[in-house]
C-alpha cells in the first residue's frame, strides 16, 4: 500500500442499484483491507470548510487568556476548548503537541438524549466560530449517515442499521492546532499512534501534511488526498460491532521538516458516535469458525466513557 483508496459518494447517492452496490463493495472492501479511504463527491461544502479553517485560524491565534476562559472544567473535553498537551494517546505517557476545540450533538427535535449533553460552549467574541462549526457539524453528520448506510449494505445489515443509533448521536466536530514547534521535539511525532474510538471518522484535508497510516507489513504510509476529497476511516465501535470484519487502523500525525518547524498545522476531524444505548455486542454475522469473538458485550456509551479515561479526558 502506497497511497490510500479513493471512493465517489455521487455513485452511492445516485439511485442506481447497480451502482450503489458497486460503491458498497469498495467501501467495505478498502475498510477490510485498509481502514482508511479518500472520499470525493462527499456533499461537504468547500465553501463551509473554508470559512470554518479561517475562523478556527483567528480562535487559535487569539491570546492564552482568552482562549482558556473557554476551557471548562467537568466536560473532559467534550465541549469547548483544550488546552496544549492535555491529550495523549492510548498507552502513551506523552502529551500530543495539539491544542484543540469541540462542537457536539444540537438537539432540536425535543429527543430526551439533549438531557445526556452539555449545551456547546459560545465564543461570544467571535460569534461567526460558533454558527460555522454547528453548521458543518451537520453537512458532515449527513455525508456519514449515507457512508454507513453502505456500510450496512456490505454487512448485509437493512440499509438503515446505524439510522436510528446515530440520530442525535453523540458525535463530535473538533478544530486541531498544532503550534509552531519551537525547540528540539521529544518526540518525531505531533500526535502520537493511535486508533479512533467512535464509529467512523470524517476529516477535511489537514492544512499541511503529516497524517501517516500503518499498513498491513508494519509500514507508515503518508496520506495524500486531492483538496476536494475528505478522508474517512473505521473508528474502534465499528471495528469492534464487526468482529474485526472491519478495520480500525493506527494512524498519527508526523513532525513537519526542520524548516516547517515554525508552520502550525491545522486538522478538522468529525468523530461519528452513535448514541450513548447503542449495543457493540459484535454481529452474529461476524462470527465464525474462522472468525471467532474477540469482544465482552458493552454499550457505546460505557466503551466511550472508558477510553476517555484512557486518553487522559476523563480521570
Amino acid at each position: 500500500m502506497n497511497t490510500i483508496p479513493t471512493v465517489d459518494l455521487s455513485e452511492y447517492l445516485s439511485g442506481d442499484a447497480g451502482r450503489m452496490h458497486q460503491f458498497a463493495q469498495a467501501l467495505g472492501k478498502a475498510y477490510q483491507e485498509v481502514g482508511f479511504v479518500a472520499v470525493r463527491n462527499h456533499g461537504v461544502p468547500q465553501s463551509l470548510v473554508d470559512d470554518f479553517y479561517r475562523s478556527v485560524q483567528a480562535f487559535f491565534a487569539q491570546p492564552e487568556a482568552m482562549k482558556k476562559k473557554y476551557e471548562i472544567e467537568g466536560l473532559a473535553g467534550q465541549r469547548g476548548y483544550t488546552s496544549f498537551g492535555k491529550e495523549h494517546a492510548k498507552g502513551s505517557k506523552a502529551a500530543d503537541l495539539k491544542e484543540f476545540w469541540q462542537f457536539g450533538q444540537t438537539v432540536t427535535d425535543n429527543d430526551p438524549i439533549q438531557h445526556e449533553y452539555p449545551s456547546n460552549v459560545e465564543v461570544a467574541e467571535m460569534p461567526e466560530f460558533n454558527a460555522t462549526g454547528v453548521a458543518l457539524y451537520k453537512s458532515f453528520e449527513q455525508s456519514g449517515r449515507y457512508l454507513l448506510r453502505a456500510i450496512a449494505d456490505f454487512l448485509e445489515l437493512p440499509n438503515d442499521y446505524f439510522d436510528a443509533h446515530i440520530h442525535n448521536g453523540n458525535s463530535i466536530l473538533r478544530a486541531i492546532h498544532y503550534p509552531p514547534i519551537t525547540e528540539e521535539p521529544a518526540s518525531a511525532v505531533r500526535a502520537e499512534q493511535h486508533e479512533d474510538i467512535n464509529l467512523i471518522t470524517l476529516l477535511v484535508g489537514a492544512s499541511a501534511d503529516g497524517l501517516e497510516v500503518m499498513s498491513t507489513d508494519g509500514n507508515w504510509v503518508a496520506v495524500k488526498t486531492a483538496p476536494d476529497e475528505i478522508v474517512v476511516n473505521v473508528g474502534d465501535m465499528l471495528q469492534r460491532l464487526t468482529n474485526n470484519v472491519l478495520r480500525s487502523t493506527t494512524h498519527r500525525v508526523v513532525n513537519p521538516p526542520r524548516e516547517k518547524w515554525h508552520t502550525s498545522r491545522f486538522s478538522i476531524p468529525f468523530f461519528l458516535h452513535p448514541r450513548s444505548e447503542m449495543d457493540l455486542t459484535c454481529l452474529e454475522s461476524c462470527v465464525s469458525a474462522d472468525n471467532p469473538l474477540h469482544y465482552e458485550p458493552i454499550t457505546a456509551g460505557g466503551y466511550l466513557d472508558e477510553r476517555l479515561r484512557e486518553i487522559g479526558l476523563k480521570k
